[in-house]
């Protein structure tokens, strides 16, 4: 595709196509340009349905999933609705969650049905568990009973389960069925889906006993059957599994495609390395805004959600400063008389907190890809003290010799150095030890991991500099 809207009359009449604007659509960088999507919205603003379909046609599914984010929100519904038959449902899978609520809300129902029916559906389910309830039942209701009972039986599962995220739609056959026998099937059956890398094997009770890849059926003889060809080795995966796990499954044992089996062990479903690739980068993403307190981090989450998961965590981070401010109260006398001590203190917690994220960030990588575990826990936290302890014995060397050289005071040099070492010492084991803790008990190490690693570090950070500069007597 090229960068500009003329490349590609896409339908339209020579005569049509003469009154599309010459503009770039598309930067370098692949991106559409501010100049297009500006007179998109003039164009809304005119209410110049006309234009806008004609403007937004030659563009893909991804591109108009990125021209609805940036819409204003209050904008979104109509665009909707101005697109008509360019709304596919190609495009609403497309867009970010909290948009396409804007835009299912502006749609009427019998339109979301036709959208969800058009979709796969793990991502049907998608775009219907964030409904109202009596919205829900709505679409449901206008659905035909076979695109109901699946998304029904999908949200019956756990959210961020296996069962969410699996596609009904696969082909299974049984391993006595030749490869001829199979291929005539393939072809006959148009109803069959027409995206698939693997079938699956299943025995009466329709269990998975192993897959075979289109690869072998195309090259092996038609009176071959399939139980000699296939791979009886595979990974199930239970419904139940909690995606991040389905995740860590497709990435260890390298796969394209797995069978989804229910309590029974039947087959129920099948998850394909597109699902998974959605699924790795939203499940790091969660991980890293947890870490820094920033609830979900979408620039289009309502201000109102921003705010409630933000503050919470400022009024914690609150808490522990008063701690740390509590523990330099108690010294005040010993920094009013030397005022170096006030100018030094910043940098031991500073240096401490900044150890601790570090560590915070390994482990909690280290534990959420499943590379920690209970067998090698011990293991970790040795590795991160011998780590510690060298940065610290680094850190503290170059600290100590510069500050006792700027403020000519060899003991307060060796005061600072000495905080520093500790602390990072300190720092490195609890950012390994909490966030392993908290998964021990279940918790998830990412959401609450930094506030107490930050009031460990910042607290001992004032209290060991204060502490040793007043034993030392040079205050």
């Amino acid at each position: 595709m090229t960068d500009n809207i003329q490349s590609n009359n896409h339908g339209f009449t020579p005569d049509e196509a003469e009154t599309l604007p010459v503009i770039e659509v598309l930067d370098e960088d692949n991106r559409l340009r501010s100049q297009y999507v500006d007179q998109v919205h003039d164009c809304l603003d005119e209410d110049d349905n006309e234009q806008i379909y004609r403007l937004v046609q030659p563009l893909h599914t991804a591109d108009i999933a990125d021209l609805f984010e940036l819409t204003p929100r209050d904008d979104r519904g109509k665009l909707a609705l101005a697109l008509g038959d360019l709304m596919s449902a190609d495009v609403l899978a497309e867009i970010n969650d909290y948009v396409r609520e804007d835009i299912i809300d502006a749609l009427p129902a019998g339109q979301v049905a036709d959208l969800a029916a058009q979709l796969e559906t793990d991502d049907a389910v998608a775009i219907i568990e964030d409904l109202e309830e009596d919205e829900q039942r709505a679409v449901l209701d206008i659905l035909g009973p076979e695109d109901r009972a699946a998304i029904e039986n999908a949200l019956s599962y756990p959210e961020e389960s296996a069962g969410r995220i699996m596609q009904r739609d696969l082909v299974a056959a049984p391993e006595t069925m030749t490869v001829g026998q199979l291929i005539d099937y393939l072809r006959v059956r148009s109803d069959l889906t027409t995206e698939f890398w693997e079938v699956f094997i299943v025995d009466p009770h329709y269990k998975p006993i192993g897959t075979c890849q289109l690869s072998w059926i195309l090259r092996t003889p038609r009176s071959i059957p399939l139980g000699d060809v296939m791979k009886r080795d595979q990974s199930l995966i239970p419904v139940d599994l909690d995606q991040e796990e389905v995740a860590l499954r497709f990435q260890k044992y390298s796969l394209i495609s797995a069978a989804v089996v229910d309590d029974e062990g039947r087959l129920v479903g099948v998850i394909t390395a597109d699902d998974i690739a959605h699924i790795i980068s939203e499940e790091a993403g969660e991980d890293i805004l947890r870490l820094s307190g920033a609830g979900e981090g979408d620039i289009n989450e309502p201000i109102i959600d921003s705010y409630k998961a933000r503050v919470r965590w400022l009024v914690a981070n609150l808490g522990t400063a008063m701690i740390a401010s509590f523990i330099i109260a108690q010294f005040g006398a010993a920094i009013s008389s030397m005022v170096a001590l006030a100018v030094l203190m910043p940098i031991v917690a500073s240096i401490g907190g900044n150890a601790g994220t570090q560590t915070l960030a390994v482990t909690v990588r280290a534990l959420a890809t499943n590379q920690l575990t209970q067998s090698n826990t011990i293991w970790a936290i040795k590795r991160e003290l011998y780590v510690a302890l060298s940065m610290g014995v680094s850190i503290a060397i170059i600290a100590g010799l510069g500050a006792g050289y700027f403020f000519t005071n060899p003991i307060l040099g060796a005061v600072i150095a000495a905080a520093i070492l500790c602390n990072i010492v300190i720092a490195g084991m609890s950012g390994v030890i909490i966030p392993v803790i908290l998964d021990r008990l279940d918790q998830d190490p990412a959401v609450s991991s930094s506030i107490f690693v930050t009031m460990i570090t910042d607290s001992m950070g004032f209290l060991l500099f204060l502490g040793l500069a007043v034993a030392s007597n040079i205050v």
